[in-house]
């Protein structure tokens, strides 16, 4: 599955990366400490946070993550999208908690 696939199945906003939308997703990490993400999660992964701030884009390029979900509909600060165009880091946001965007990313496959 690609991450413009699941955009489009869970009607995700892109909020950053959006060229890279083509992307291959193998995978999925929910955490919201930093450290568990860089030691846990999987290239290709989607990671499904509700942190925001612009550590989050670093810890993505660095275990060369498919796409970062923020959920709940948090607010991105700008610093966070501009460094995530910067890095070529995928940002999307669902509206959902962490929880039902999990099952909805299951349910899908992912």
């Amino acid at each position: 599955m690609i991450i413009r696939e699941v955009v489009n199945k869970l009607g995700l906003q892109v909020l950053a990366g959006e060229e890279y939308l083509g992307r291959e997703v193998q995978g999925g990490y929910v955490a919201d400490l930093l450290s568990c993400v860089m030691a846990g999660a999987e290239p290709k992964a989607l990671w499904i946070t509700l942190q925001t701030h612009t550590n989050i884009v670093a810890v993505a390029s660095l275990n060369e993550l498919s796409a970062i979900i923020i959920a709940e509909g948090a607010t991105i600060p700008q610093a966070t999208l501009d460094k995530a165009a910067q890095q070529s880091v995928v940002i999307l946001s669902s509206p959902d908690p962490i929880y039902k965007t999990v099952g909805r990313l299951i349910a899908l496959g992912v």
